[in-house]
């Protein structure tokens, strides 16, 4: 028998409809309230595949609750997250047969697979591009990212938000990916659910040939994703955005280690806590490049911000592990000028995480 969600009581709201928002100067605003859904939701019932159109489930009247809350719903995920209840293997065997050798029944009597494992990780997050998003031919080399799905989506939700009410048809949204890796996820999945178009950029050339691949495999998304080598390590958005080009939103997850040894300890520590015997191995995989760079999360978004002056687009982003790297990045902040920038705390079970906003337009 399915449970229908509850609405929480409304209280007021943050700006972005869910979750916390801070300005530079750590000011938190603890409210909420009733957001109405971003007009871009409105047209993706004529948009997206039968089968995403089972899942999605759009809340009825004029807003959406930031506390909606559903029986077995993953805490912490965006309201329009489609991956909110847990998984239902049987539906994501038939969608993806291979899985079926990954899942087994765990301590608690429930279907699940070994997290831990990285061939159950892309098995698992195949069969949810393909039985939620219609994604054929997604795979990634050995030892590249494998982005866990629902924190992915997350991020896009809060960005539809962040974007608001817009006069323009979805398909004319633009969005810069910086980083967007061997898994293209951000394009994938934006695309599907928002019919935006994206500008993929990377540094590492096997990665960007692994998703034109992907781009390849699936009819239209060649038309709407783009993507950009960058040549320099030291630069973020030279080279990348061309002249006169404008984006609506520009989005990163960001190298967050410092070096190599701390992305080792990093991963000994998830290990440990996992009850496993330690590893070099990560269960989500990654390269040098995708896991760290000099200074961590926190150099790499403070150059982002300073090139982020000369870059035409509505809104800037970036997602920030660490909440020890805030100070820095709000100095960063008020030393280019913006004129807003919210702080967007997210949430995925028991991990915390938040995304950093800014603009140079003054959009009210």
């Amino acid at each position: 028998m399915k449970i229908k969600p509850k609405l929480a009581t409304p209280e007021r709201a943050a700006p972005n409809g869910h979750g916390k928002v801070s300005t530079p100067e750590n000011k938190t605003r603890h409210a909420r309230s009733l957001t109405p859904v971003p007009p871009l939701m409105k047209q993706l019932a004529n948009r997206l595949s039968p089968q995403v159109g089972k899942s999605l489930v759009i809340p009825k009247g004029e807003g959406y609750c930031s506390s909606l809350r559903k029986f077995h719903v993953k805490a912490g995920l965006h309201p329009r997250n489609l991956h909110r209840n847990r998984y239902d293997f049987k539906r994501l065997i038939t969608a993806s047969p291979q899985l079926a050798s990954f899942v087994s029944v765990n301590a608690y009597g429930d279907e699940s697979i070994d997290f831990t494992n990285p061939l159950a990780v892309r098995a698992i997050n195949r069969a949810l591009l393909i039985h939620h998003y219609g994604i054929q031919g997604w795979d990634i080399p050995q030892r590249y990212l494998c982005p866990p799905i629902p924190g992915r989506a997350d991020y896009l939700h809060y960005l539809a938000d962040l974007l608001g009410q817009t006069d323009k048809r979805a398909e004319d949204v633009r969005v810069l990916d910086i980083g967007t890796g061997a898994n293209c996820i951000y394009p994938l999945i934006g695309n599907r659910v928002y019919g935006w178009q994206f500008v993929g950029s990377d540094i590492d050339p096997a990665a960007l040939a692994n998703a034109q691949g992907i781009l390849d495999a699936n009819p239209g998304l060649n038309e709407a994703v783009e993507l950009r080598l960058q040549t320099s390590c030291k630069k973020i958005f030279p080279g990348v955005v061309q002249a006169d080009e404008v984006f609506d939103l520009v989005m990163c997850n960001p190298p967050f280690h410092s070096s190599l040894i701390e992305a080792t300890a990093g991963t000994q520590r998830k290990w440990r806590n996992l009850g496993k015997k330690t590893s070099q191995a990560l269960n989500f995989g990654g390269q040098g490049a995708e896991l760290w760079c000099h200074g961590g999360e926190e150099a790499f978004v403070c150059e982002m911000i300073a090139e982020s002056v000369a870059v035409n687009s509505r809104w800037f982003t970036s997602l920030i592990s660490k909440s020890a790297s805030l100070p820095g990045v709000y100095h960063a902040l008020k030393h280019a000028r913006v004129i807003g920038s919210r702080t967007i705390e997210m949430t995925q079970g028991q991990k915390k995480s938040r995304l950093i906003a800014w603009t140079f337009q003054d959009i009210g």
